[in-house]
């Protein structure tokens, strides 16, 4: 077995103080170290991680993923739509539950049969983490060469391969809504590009716009593409954890995440996330037509969802309802003078410009260029 400390100090050497995930009895060591000496975001599911850890990419950290392998399967979207068309590196360390010829609960059998399979598939590069700590040493630094081309790496870990490491501490999640704002007037409902314009009218040089997938994105970049700007392709859902990651490490910067009612409805579970871990420098904005808009105009189930009601739940520090665009853009105006995890919701119209164009840059280079404007 792998002294955890011992290990874990490497990992911290070749910088790796980041870590997120998802519990598993097999990594169960490795997370109470990471929790103990670095920085650690539990999230709410593996793809959810996935992105957190991206984000935490995006800001200039080396990024720890630890999940079960039957949460792979949660984290297959944003790794094949989001990592891979980025170009973003991920060092994952993976359970092989099930694994044949070792006895195990039946929920794990198949998934134990194709764990590997899984990451040849999605052009993970891995290998089996030797319970050899030179070894594995040697072995991080092969992961790590891999990282420097940024493609990911994963660790397949078997049973009992790290020697146990005591929690000593539990985060206290010490959070609650000090304001929250009830629809209270008739809607404007403004286009979807009117919206983006009036937020992306407020934006200043410390600013970073996540657009969610869909017509989201390629509508900001038609308004103005600019450098601080990320424009999301698939790993729907995913985009406040991606603003989460980057928030928490680039707390010099305005993280502006907007959101679509379909998004949020498909990973929910990260309202709660991003309320725990609560940035005081991330703006959460959903802007909501009932509608997936990029797929055929197919109602999604938003109007039977109080979306104000269930972030400030989840702790967002202000969640408010936006009614016009005046409203929209004064609470942005507020925002930037008194920080605080925030959510603004607000529903627009239903439809897109005409003729809707795309990026005309690879996702790579928009990741690129964000990194450049970072490092400023």
């Amino acid at each position: 077995m792998i002294s955890t400390k011992r290990f874990g100090e490497e990992l911290h050497t070749l910088g790796f103080s980041f870590y997120t995930g998802v519990p598993c009895s097999y990594l169960k060591n490795l997370i109470n170290y990471a929790i103990n000496e670095c920085d650690y975001i539990g999230a709410a599911n593996e793809g959810d991680a996935i992105a957190i850890a991206s984000g935490a990419y995006l800001g200039g950290k080396r990024a720890v993923v630890l999940m079960q392998n039957s949460g792979l399967a949660n984290a297959v979207s944003p790794l094949v739509s989001l990592n891979y068309p980025f170009r973003i590196p991920l060092l994952g360390f993976v359970s092989l539950r099930g694994e044949p010829g070792v006895p195990d609960e039946p929920q794990h059998e198949l998934m134990g049969q194709i764990t590997t399979q899984m990451l040849e598939l999605m052009q993970v590069e891995w290998q089996y983490l030797s319970s050899d700590l030179e070894e594995a040493k040697n072995q991080l630094l092969q992961a790590v060469h891999v990282l420097d081309q940024n493609r990911s790496f994963f660790f397949v870990v078997r049973k009992e391969t790290f020697e146990q490491e005591t929690l000593q501490k539990q985060e206290q999640f010490l959070i609650s809504n000090e304001s929250k704002g009830i629809k209270r007037a008739e809607d404007q409902l403004p286009s979807r590009i009117e919206a983006l314009s009036c937020i992306d009218a407020m934006k200043d040089k410390v600013t970073v716009q996540l657009a969610t997938t869909g017509k989201t994105g390629r509508e900001l970049y038609e308004i103005n593409d600019d450098i601080g700007n990320f424009y999301l392709v698939g790993s729907m859902g995913c985009v406040s954890s991606l603003g989460l990651g980057l928030a928490l490490t680039r707390k010099q910067n305005d993280i502006v995440v907007i959101d679509g009612d379909g998004s949020v409805l498909m990973r929910m579970g990260c309202l709660a996330t991003n309320g725990a871990y609560g940035p005081h420098n991330m703006l959460h904005i959903l802007l909501d037509n009932n509608t997936h808009d990029s797929t055929g105009g197919q109602s999604t189930v938003s109007d039977q969802i109080d979306f104000v009601e269930i972030a400030a739940s989840c702790g967002y520090r202000k969640s408010s309802y936006i009614h016009t665009l005046n409203e929209l853009e004064s609470s942005i105006k507020d925002w930037k003078r008194t920080k605080g995890l925030t959510f603004l919701y607000m529903k627009i119209a239903k439809g897109s410009k005409e003729k809707l164009g795309r990026p005309h840059m690879k996702p790579y280079e928009v990741k690129e260029r964000l990194k450049k404007f970072l490092d400023m």
